[in-house]
């Protein structure tokens, strides 16, 4: 199972890259920013998938321990280029939100690289000494406190979709690493809370809060989501055909980035939604099997993390675009436009292939079942 778990996880990303860059093709041309170009955003995209890739092989080539051992590194720059998004000139502004560092051939999103920090400094603290994780003080208020600075950067960007993913994954990771229920859920109660007070704090959140709850009450707030769900409805089992959906046609806002799930419910139907949400649980499957093998602690938390934060992700675009979720701001992972998050996915599963290189094989795996059995033997021997 080892040896298909790699299998399994590169042929899900592959059917899910091929499957953005075609979607892609279909709505990108459509968009109101395009430029005047009909493949600006398909263009792009596959420049970003080129450099996306050599930082996959990159990435699968180093040791994870590096990434693990170097996290305070990481988590600086993260620090630092979070604010940046702030500095004139240098920061960008769009929609509203500061996320963006201007690169002058296009932008970056410092949150994707907070991602991996936050991800990389759980994984060296909850592997550093044993039963950590049960104590209050090293095992809960130190941790939070470290990726909650992170969190409360991420969150003045007006950036609440990657703050609540970010807080998701932590809760995760320290349930991986077995701090007490407990701790756990009080994290919870209070992340609950942090984001309530964030939407209330946020006119903008709260108008797609309310049309969350009330979409007939709040047409304006909820129009993206209204016609992403006529997408979805429209496509029926085998959809309209690819290229031949309507509501990309300036009907639906942001097609080609966080709403273009339901484009492809529209021309490929439910037999392509299915067909997406199976890629991302074979995937899933196949981390979390590299993640259980992996050779130490270290590597177990880093992979579970990583796959992790990639499923929420995913989880939650999917809940916004079929209206179980409140409207949030976070890309289909390897399907949406977006570069800064492609980079970040496709450095991810680089770091899961490393891990997969480093665990433990199956002939070891069998050597350590046989000795297990031995012991029991002998213990049942020894009883007798």
């Amino acid at each position: 199972m080892h040896r298909r778990s790699v299998f399994l996880l590169l042929v899900a990303v592959g059917a899910l890259l091929a499957l953005g860059v075609v979607m892609l093709a279909s709505t990108g041309e459509f968009a109101q920013d395009a430029h005047g170009r009909p493949h600006f955003f398909l263009y792009h995209q596959l420049a970003w998938l080129g450099v996306s890739v050599i930082g996959c092989v990159i990435t699968s080539r180093v040791d994870y321990h590096f990434w693990v051992k170097k996290w305070l590194w990481l988590y600086c720059i993260a620090l630092v280029l979070l604010a940046l998004c702030f500095v004139p000139h240098v920061g960008a502004r769009i929609n509203g939100s500061s996320r963006w560092i201007r690169l002058g051939v296009g932008t970056f999103q410092p949150s994707e690289m907070a991602k991996f920090a936050a991800i990389c400094a759980l994984s060296w603290w909850y592997s550093q000494e044993d039963r950590v994780e049960r104590e209050f003080l090293r095992g809960f208020l130190v941790p939070l406190a470290g990726i909650g600075l992170l969190m409360g950067m991420i969150v003045i960007e007006v950036d609440v979709g990657s703050t609540a993913l970010i807080g998701a994954t932590t809760i995760a990771m320290m349930f991986v690493a077995g701090s007490q229920w407990r701790y756990i859920i009080t994290l919870i109660m209070i992340g609950v809370g942090v984001i309530a007070g964030a939407i209330i704090s946020m006119p903008e959140r709260m108008g797609r809060f309310m049309a969350f709850l009330h979409p007939e009450l709040h047409v304006a707030d909820a129009y993206q989501t209204q016609q992403g769900l006529i997408a979805l409805g429209s496509g029926g089992i085998t959809g309209l055909g690819l290229g031949n959906g309507r509501q990309k046609l300036l009907y639906l806002p942001f097609a080609h980035t966080d709403f273009i799930f339901p484009v492809i419910g529209e021309e490929l139907g439910l037999v392509g939604t299915l067909g997406l949400v199976l890629a991302y649980i074979i995937f899933i499957l196949g981390g979390v099997s590299i993640a259980v093998k992996a050779r130490d602690r270290a590597g177990l938390l880093l992979g579970m993390g990583l796959v992790l934060i990639l499923a929420l992700q995913a989880a939650v675009n999917l809940g916004v675009t079929t209206e179980l979720l409140p409207n949030k701001g976070l890309p289909l992972p390897f399907i949406s436009y977006g570069g800064s998050n492609l980079m970040f996915c496709m450095c991810a599963v680089g770091v899961l292939l490393n891990i997969y290189r480093q665990g433990v094989s199956e002939q070891e795996e069998e050597q350590m079942e046989q000795l297990e059995m031995a012991l029991q033997a002998e213990k049942r021997v020894v009883r007798l």
